[in-house]
């Protein structure tokens, strides 16, 4: 799943590409990501983006509509709907005025989606599979900007939980209401992650994953942090002392500001591979971890597993791995 180091590189990319550039072309492939109609898709052909951000893990695409336009639409041969500047009459509810103010496509990629560049998108008919790059994937999303330049938002996988939702305030998406304090805003003191680990006592990883409480740490990134922090994944939040807090906190922004540092200015392509060699523990069981040598360890869960050193992080102890454990009873 890609996280904060990433979803910012390809913030900071679209930002780049595709700010000052006009949406000609906004193709839905798969009906179910989107999950919002009013205002419509529709409403982004015609609009010239101003600018990207990021909330969390969504990744944030202004634009400011055509003044007093709206864009029709029309279905495509895979029949889903496709909405196109140059295109004609389509169903009911796609079109219409468009209220001058900023528009937002805000999408999530969940855990097998990604975000395909092209300098030249196509635009033939978008079908729901896609092969390019050589990754099969479903198509979700094309769009295509004025110089002929676009990106797809593809979902690998049986499992489709990428996102979309085309808003006038991002907080009318209520993932992104809810979320937590942002790890490398001036908000993220050491007083307020003092707070957060006093709320409730739980352990440390789930802290961290927990996108209400803070924003943009998956998986991976938990697991590299608590690494830096030499501290147990299950260790329990309330256990921490001053010191251990401070040390926390350091590992956290360390970590994440190495890894946008590392994101930042690769092309969308090159994100995923950049973000497995800068793993230490994180995906690499059975190797030798890189502070003291000792095997890189794994846990288990239904969908899920952490890696960590047991000599950095637990003392030297092996914890227990949950999948064999119940195999055992």
């Amino acid at each position: 799943m890609p996280e904060l180091p990433e979803v910012e590189a390809l913030v900071r990319f679209l930002d780049e590409r595709a700010t000052g550039h006009v949406v000609v072309a906004a193709d839905l492939a798969s009906i179910v990501a989107l999950k919002t109609f009013s205002p419509p898709l529709s409403a982004l052909v015609g609009g010239t983006v101003t600018g990207a951000s990021r909330h969390g893990k969504w990744l944030d695409l202004a634009v400011r509509p055509e003044a007093g336009t709206g864009a029709a639409g029309a279905t495509s041969s895979g029949g889903a709907k496709a909405v196109d500047a140059a295109g004609g009459a389509g169903p009911a509810g796609t079109g219409g005025a468009v209220p001058d103010d900023e528009l937002h496509l805000v999408f999530h990629l969940a855990r097998a989606g990604w975000l395909r560049w092209s300098e030249d998108a196509p635009t033939t008919p978008v079908r729901p599979t896609s092969s390019r790059g050589g990754v099969r994937a479903v198509l979700a999303l094309r769009i295509r900007f004025d110089d002929g330049s676009g990106f797809d938002l593809t979902e690998a996988g049986t499992r489709k939980r990428l996102a979309l939702h085309v808003v006038r305030d991002p907080t009318e998406v209520p993932a992104i209401a809810t979320l937590g304090v942002e790890p490398l805003g001036p908000d993220f003191t050491i007083a307020e992650l003092s707070r957060l680990l006093a709320a409730r006592n739980q352990q440390l990883k789930g802290l961290l994953r927990d996108q209400r409480l803070v924003a943009g740490i998956g998986n991976a990134y938990s697991d590299e942090i608590l690494h830096a922090a030499r501290t147990s994944p299950f260790r329990l939040t309330r256990s921490l002392e001053a010191d251990d807090v401070a040390h926390l906190h350091a590992a956290i922004r360390d970590v994440l500001s190495e890894a946008v540092a590392t994101s930042s200015g690769r092309p969308a392509a090159e994100l995923k591979d950049a973000k497995r060699r800068g793993m230490r523990v994180h995906g690499r069981t059975g190797e030798a971890c890189p502070v003291c040598g000792d095997v890189v360890r794994e846990v288990s869960f239904a969908d899920r597993s952490l890696q960590y050193c047991a000599t950095c992080q637990t003392g030297g102890q092996v914890l227990a791995d949950r999948r064999m454990s119940k195999l055992l009873r």
